[in-house]
């Protein structure tokens, strides 16, 4: 079979064929077949769930300045842990239903390597911890007291998260204790971000302080490899917010990964991975909300939600914008 009738009759969409040493993305518009490969793939790049141009922002200027895409999302995310005023991320993150605030982050770089830290207190910037733990220990996840004595010895101090408002919050919520997460509400639970550097690497990372008022011991997705964060540098990358159990349950952020390599194009493996919650019975979504953002090799990006308002930030060309997501929930 000649080379082009192949190519046509395979209707690629975004498939990666590896050439050589260079990855190449086939896609099809009309009858001609447009071919991407590493040396016009868009980079550096960096995207982050909802409304986050501060975080963005520190991310994209160590990749402006040759950093690595590690060093970028770690720092990106160094910037709404310590933001108090966003009561979802770091110091100030609304507590559990004991009054506590406790932490929740991964790391990941591109070469496949993983750390995280689940129900930290008294420590704030548990990302750069969750580094500490992919980088000098043989784990790649610690708990609770384990996790903050581990951040003392590395360095870390301790100093109470629970900000006055916070603690408010909280006091106002204990009148009635009732447990009902709200959808969208404080940009939600977390910050999960996605960066390419100039060599074409990928990282990702994720932090959170859960949801607001949950029960004490509890962890989501964000912290758990291939749920709420997974890269394969080869492929791409994706992260999650919204309801941990959900994405927990679908393996949402490997999944999409797995499906763009399969071919599948950023968007298109968000949206298969919402209609993954979506589709399965007993699933009463209108009350919750997840969302996804994903990218691939060569700097094509993706993000879909279940219902409307979720956003995302994006630094592509030297320009920061937070973009609306579309959404399955139309109805």
């Amino acid at each position: 079979m000649k080379r082009r009738k192949f190519l046509k009759n395979a209707s690629l969409t975004g498939v990666a064929i590896t050439v050589g040493n260079s990855l190449v993305a086939c896609k099809e518009e009309g009858s001609s077949v447009v071919v991407t490969t590493a040396k016009n793939a868009v980079r550096p790049l960096v995207i982050a769930t909802w409304n986050t141009p501060n975080a963005v922002e520190a991310a994209a200027a160590v990749l402006s300045k040759g950093g690595t895409a590690l060093d970028a999302v770690e720092q990106g995310c160094r910037i709404e842990e310590a933001n108090e005023k966003g009561q979802s991320v770091g110091k100030g993150g609304l507590p559990d239903r004991d009054g506590n605030v406790t932490l929740d982050a991964c790391i990941m770089n591109d070469k496949g390597n993983y750390g995280a830290v689940v129900c930290v207190q008294n420590i704030m910037h548990v990302i750069s911890v969750a580094r500490k733990v992919m980088e000098e220990t043989p784990h790649v996840l610690l708990a609770g007291k384990g996790a903050e004595q581990f951040a003392v010895s590395q360095g870390f101090q301790r100093e109470d998260l629970l900000t006055e408002a916070s603690k408010k919050a909280w006091e106002k919520w204990k009148v009635k204790s009732e447990y009902k997460p709200i959808i969208n509400i404080e940009n939600h639970d977390t910050i999960g971000m996605l960066a390419i550097d100039k060599d074409g690497n990928i990282s990702g990372a994720c932090t959170t302080s859960g949801l607001a008022y949950k029960m004490a011991g509890r962890v989501g997705d964000s912290p758990i490899i291939g749920s709420g964060l997974f890269i394969d540098n080869e492929i791409g990358g994706a992260t999650a917010t919204g309801l941990g159990e959900e994405v927990l349950k679908t393996v949402g952020s490997f999944l999409i990964v797995e499906l763009m390599r399969q071919g599948k194009t950023p968007q298109q493996a968000c949206e298969e991975a919402i209609g993954r919650i979506v589709n399965k019975p007993n699933r009463n979504y209108k009350n919750f909300q997840v969302g996804y953002i994903a990218v691939n090799k060569q700097g094509e990006y993706g993000a879909y939600s279940i219902h409307e308002w979720f956003s995302y930030n994006l630094y592509k060309d030297k320009e920061n914008k937070n973009y609306k997501s579309d959404f399955y929930n139309k109805a």
